[in-house]
This record gives structure tokens, C-alpha cells and sequence, in this order.
């Protein structure tokens, strides 16, 4: 029985001593082996590896892949303005030499980054007071960020990684600036509306000023045509009047007494007190004599 326990113990001590020395290192990272303390090996071929059980030797596993680092404050950079922007940006990385990113940041990924990112800022801040708004927003975007690439690979260096990439996500300006920038475009849209409703008035005005003159002008070329048209009315019975009073001198006594009648009998209440026996009255019952008196007096 306790033979059968002895070897039972050390198959699991052979077991545990075994675990120990062997380890897998996935095609994703790479695995460094420390010797008391100090690099003994860096293993990058992915498969099953093996080393001397702790206390003597010891892993840590790195990822190689493609890291992504983002700003992590919008901390203002002044352009050759003196303009505040704050800048959005990105930046990815991969470690290109396992032993220096060890000697100067441990095995810790997110130190590095911590380190790593007021240089960042650095670059951007230098490439960013050379130039103007307009330049960082459109047409030196793309310069900036290769410079500031430019600027990070020789540090990158330093860290034992490899700058693939610098973009900029934002740029915006800083919110006190933002709100003044607000204000005043809000502002000048309400000039600009005030200005747009000013000259419609002033052609309103005009157009109303232009329809009336020509309605005063049409207004009086109708007066005009309609007093001539009236006058050459008035002038062709005047022309017929004297051609018939001049072939019947009867017929114009008669007329002209009529008009001194209608003369004298304006408004309804007018009276007029005649004689039956006038010659009016017997005008009007069909007596071949002609009327020649004038109307007698009014009461």
C-alpha cells in the first residue's frame, strides 16, 4: 500500500515538475524566458517549448499583434494662430524587439502607453503651431501626421516598438472658443437675415412705387382718351344738331324749348305752373304749331 502511494506521488511530482518546464507559445505573442532575474531567451516560432522549472527560469508572453493607442486627454495645442485646438488621435504599434520593451517598460502593454503618449502629444504640438487652422483641417491633414509619425520613430525605437500609423480622428476647438464661434456665426446669419429682409422691402417699396405711377399714368392716358373720344362725340352732334337746325329752323325752336324745360325741372322738387293754352302744352298734344315760349316762372 504504501509503495503504491510512493509511486502515485511521484508520477504527480513528475507531472507537476514537467508542467513546469513546458509551456505553449500561440502564433499571437511572443514568450521571454528569465533566468534568475535576467533575458535568457526570446521564443517567437509558435508550438510546445520547455526551460528549467521555477525557481530557475521563468516566462512572460508579449502580443505581437497590431496595437491601437488613443488619445487620453484633449489637452489644447495653439496653431501659428494662436488658435486652441484640441486634437482627436490614434496610433498603432507592435513590439519589434521584445528584450528593449522589457529593459524599459517591464511587461506591462498599458505602461508603455502611459509613457508613450505625452510624447505623442509632443509631436503633435510641435507639427501644429507651424501651421494654420485651415492647413490642420484640410490641406495639410495628411502632412501633419506623417511628420508626427516621422517624428515618433526614432522613439519608438527606444521602447523596442514600431509606429505604424498616426491618425487624427477630430480637431475641434476648445469649448469656450466653440461657443464664441457659435455665437458669432448665429449672429452673422441674423445680420445676413436682417440684410436679405431689408432689401426686399426696398424692392417691395419700389415694385408698389413703380405699379402705382404706372396705374396714375394708365389712369389718366384713359381720361385723356375718353375726354377726346368725348369731345369728338360732343363735335359730330354738335355737327348734327346745326345740319338738322339748319334744314327745319322750327324743329330747332322746339328743341331749345325743350332743353329750357329739362333745364327747369333739375330735381323733383321742382314745380312749374303753365298755362294749358301754352305752346308748349299744345306741342305735346300733337297741334301742328311749334313751341316758342320760354318756361314760365319757378315757385
Amino acid at each position: 500500500m504504501n509503495r503504491i502511494v510512493l509511486i502515485v506521488g511521484a508520477l504527480l511530482l513528475a507531472l507537476v515538475l514537467l508542467k513546469s518546464t513546458l509551456f505553449v507559445v500561440d502564433q499571437r505573442e511572443v514568450a521571454v524566458i528569465y533566468a534568475l532575474g535576467e533575458i535568457k531567451e526570446v521564443v517567437q516560432e509558435p508550438g510546445l517549448k520547455w526551460k528549467l522549472p521555477p525557481p530557475f527560469q521563468n516566462v512572460v508572453f508579449l502580443d505581437r499583434r497590431i496595437q491601437t493607442m488613443d488619445s487620453p486627454e484633449n489637452r489644447p495645442i495653439f496653431t501659428a494662430e494662436k488658435k486652441s485646438l484640441v486634437i482627436d488621435w490614434l496610433v498603432k504599434w507592435r513590439i519589434t524587439d521584445p528584450r528593449q520593451f522589457i529593459r524599459n517598460n517591464g511587461s506591462d502593454m498599458r505602461g508603455l502607453e502611459t509613457r508613450l503618449s505625452p510624447i505623442v502629444h509632443a509631436a503633435f504640438n510641435e507639427e501644429v503651431t507651424k501651421r494654420t487652422v485651415g492647413e490642420v483641417l484640410s490641406t495639410a491633414r495628411d502632412k501633419v501626421m506623417q511628420d508626427v509619425r516621422g517624428r515618433l520613430a526614432d522613439e519608438a525605437k527606444s521602447f523596442g516598438i514600431e509606429i505604424l500609423d498616426v491618425r487624427i480622428k477630430r480637431v475641434d476647438f476648445v469649448a469656450n472658443i466653440t461657443d464664441s464661434i457659435y455665437s458669432r456665426m448665429a449672429s452673422e446669419r441674423k445680420q445676413v437675415a436682417n440684410q436679405l429682409r431689408a432689401t426686399g422691402g426696398a424692392e417691395g417699396e419700389k415694385i408698389r412705387a413703380d405699379a402705382d405711377r404706372q396705374r396714375e399714368v394708365i389712369v389718366a392716358e384713359a381720361y385723356r382718351d375718353a375726354q377726346k373720344v368725348k369731345g369728338e362725340g360732343d363735335a359730330k352732334a354738335s355737327a348734327i344738331f346745326a345740319d338738322s337746325f339748319g334744314r327745319d329752323a322750327q324743329f330747332a325752336k322746339f328743341y331749345r324749348s325743350l332743353e329750357a324745360y329739362r333745364a327747369s325741372f333739375r330735381t323733383k322738387n321742382d314745380v312749374m305752373v303753365v298755362d294749358p293754352g301754352s305752346d308748349f302744352f299744345q306741342a305735346m298734344r300733337g297741334s301742328g304749331a311749334a313751341p316758342v315760349a320760354a318756361p314760365a316762372k319757378k315757385k
